[in-house]
């Protein structure tokens, strides 16, 4: 029926047309009074609303009207393991990866790593996160059944790494850590919307066969590389002393740096070391919440040397999965350090600073990935927003509230790939009651048992 309508009224068919909306555009300016066009999982166009009826026959129509249209948001670092920490690591003392997040994670199991996979998607999807990368942890496999349920858009990593002083459950050799992440990329990569990062959990962790192996598995099989780095003193101590080398220095020796490699945090990092990423045309992640406790980087520096930066969680056990929350501690941060040093209030403008938000979708999606608003012929990654809420319809500046006003609360639907995962508020893909009937009987088991 919808065909032969088209050829009666030559209209161009599309899966579903949001009419009637505010998008930001992908020049970072708000378009009122319009339309999107959905065909197969993809913007096909965006338009006045005026002229979307005359030009499409929809098979499902919305109109939105007082909802924002933005990219979904994409959490570069996150941790899926460490979902069930949430709450037990702020205020301790230093050093919590090997006290306190390593020996948790020893104690994974299938159904520790399922439960977690389901709260985290949950609170991604209702918050406006479409995309993830996940840093490494055990058990990916169970992780990446849920995200493939949840219809969300990821990166799955093994915990790699083949030194150091770990509980039993989680040594492995370099041979083992690569057959983990070998193993999950044949059962996971460009399989709907995730796909499979190689990672080095920590340089200090991982001997140099394993980081030399690892970057040339990710260069064999076109994906990307990640590592934590330049997090604590410790880790470039360690290079300095072992290598003489900061650690990029000795990564540039070892010929792993490039274009897919995702360096996460990036805290203490030397002008020489700014010039290797530039070169290489790395992408930095930065955890604001996170990286509060240990340092701020030098963002402002980066920027000008034209280094991507995107941001990340650092979640849960750092602060929950709300890049909302990022965004603010970020300009925050940025401002309080810099801004009052250069005496310039505008060090990190707003639209930077979601352009930071809306970069790892350059990762996961494509060459036409959503990186500065909504783009014609990008993947259909989009989340809505309700412009009528008392503390964001008196905005005077749409932009600068997305980075001051917007919390989690404020999104009403999210899609990823032209399908929805959130509608109005209500999930579609995983059942959120059951999940907190499980989550509830695990704390009160986990209660029990400290008692």
């Amino acid at each position: 029926m919808l065909e032969q309508n088209q050829k009666q009224n030559g209209r161009l068919f599309c899966d579903l047309l949001i009419d009637d909306c505010s998008l930001l555009a992908a020049d970072m300016t708000i378009m009122d009074h319009a339309a999107i066009a959905i065909t197969d999982g993809r913007i096909t166009d965006i338009l006045p609303q005026n002229a979307a009826a005359k030009k499409y026959t929809a098979q499902e129509t919305i109109s939105e009207q007082n909802k924002l249209w933005l990219p979904g948001l994409v959490d570069c670092h996150t941790h899926t393991g460490q979902q069930l920490l949430k709450g037990k690591v702020l205020d301790e003392l230093p050093m919590i990866w090997t006290r306190i997040m390593l020996p948790f994670e020893s104690t994974l199991t299938p159904e520790k790593m399922r439960l977690s996979a389901e709260i985290a998607a949950l609170e991604m999807i209702a918050g406006g996160t479409t995309g993830f990368v996940d840093s490494g942890s055990y058990y990916m496999a169970e992780a990446g059944k849920i995200y493939q349920q949840s219809g969300l858009r990821g990166a799955l990593s093994h915990s790699t790494m083949d030194q150091g002083n770990f509980p039993a459950s989680i040594k492995e050799t370099a041979a083992e850590a690569l057959a983990q992440t070998d193993a999950l990329y044949d059962e996971f990569h460009n399989k709907g919307n995730l796909k499979v990062f190689y990672s080095l959990r920590a340089l200090m962790n991982c001997s140099e066969n394993l980081i030399v192996q690892a970057a040339a598995r990710a260069q064999e099989r076109n994906t990307y590389l990640q590592a934590h780095m330049n997090e604590y003193a410790g880790e470039i101590n360690y290079t300095l002393e072992r290598y003489g080398l900061r650690p990029f220095a000795y990564l540039e020796k070892l010929g792993v740096l490039s274009r897919s490699f995702l360096a996460a945090h990036c805290l203490m990092l030397s002008a020489a070391e700014r010039k290797l990423l530039a070169q290489h045309d790395v992408t930095v992640v930065h955890c604001p919440f996170s990286n509060c406790g240990k340092g701020v980087p030098d963002t402002p520096s980066l920027m000008q040397e034209n280094i991507s930066v995107a941001l990340g969680t650092d979640g849960a056990a750092h602060g929950g999965l709300s890049l909302w929350n990022e965004m603010k501690i970020f300009r925050s941060v940025m401002n309080a350090v810099w801004g009052t040093k250069l005496s310039d209030p505008a060090v990190m403008p707003a639209k930077k600073i979601l352009a930071m938000a809306f970069a790892g979708n350059k990762l996961l999606q494509d060459k036409k990935a959503n990186l500065t608003g909504l783009t014609v012929g990008a993947p259909a990654d989009m989340i809505s927003l309700d412009w009528s809420k008392i503390h964001l319809c008196s905005s005077q500046n749409r932009i600068n509230s997305l980075l001051e006003c917007v919390n989690s609360g404020d999104v009403c639907d999210t899609i990823v790939n032209g399908k929805f995962l959130l509608r109005k508020g209500g999930f579609l893909t995983l059942d959120k009651e059951k999940i907190i009937r499980e989550l509830q009987k695990f704390t009160a088991a986990e209660t029990k048992k400290a008692c």
